[in-house]
């Protein structure tokens, strides 16, 4: 069974690093005969910081742009997010854009691509927190671009195939987000 998987980018800084491990996660991703993906640009989502009377839990939405964002965060099985580390923390920009859907989020595997000093573990540990609260399941295994890998990739001196430790990272992750993708989407079918 293929699932439908949405790569999503935190970042929304102009010159960011992000659109490297994305397209990297992205190619790695679509060789495989299980998984669909597509990438989802937050940029393309340019949500208020959210001010909603309720949470999209308990009312609909009534910002055009989240409204939009839920659609389409609805069409997916899976996630997959490429996140950055600012300030020891996830950016506001995929908080926010966790806190604009609910439903949506529901009972869906969630994957994290980190990059940062740590190569991002501080602002997945968070995100995970976040993952949990609506309703979805982070899995354990993750893919994290230390510094020490993004410096030379950043100067153009390196790209992120030449590290074959990320591409067993991806690989494993892959592995599990799909067992999780196959129990999830059963259940889903079940229920």
């Amino acid at each position: 069974m293929t699932s439908k998987i949405g790569i999503i980018i935190s970042s929304i800084r102009p010159n960011r690093f992000a659109d490297k491990p994305t397209q990297w996660i992205y190619d790695i991703a679509s060789k495989r005969n299980d998984l669909e993906v597509e990438i989802i640009d937050l940029k393309d989502y340019p949500m208020p910081l959210f001010a909603e009377a309720m949470s999209p839990a308990w009312a609909p939405s009534q910002d055009p742009v989240a409204l939009r964002w839920q659609k389409k965060i609805a069409e997916f099985d899976g996630f997959i997010v490429v996140a950055a580390e600012y300030n020891r923390g996830p950016t506001a920009a995929i908080k926010n854009a966790f806190d604009y859907a609910y439903k949506e989020w529901n009972r869906k595997p969630i994957a994290f691509v980190g990059y940062g000093s740590t190569g991002g573990a501080r602002a997945i540990e968070q995100l995970r927190s976040n993952a949990i609260e609506l309703q979805m399941a982070p899995i354990r295994f993750g893919v994290h671009i230390q510094w020490a890998v993004m410096e030379p990739v950043m100067q153009g001196k390196a790209a992120l195939n030449d590290f074959p430790f990320l591409a067993l990272a991806a690989d494993d992750m892959l592995n599990h987000l799909s067992w999780w993708l196959d129990a999830l989407n059963s259940a889903r079918a079940a229920a």
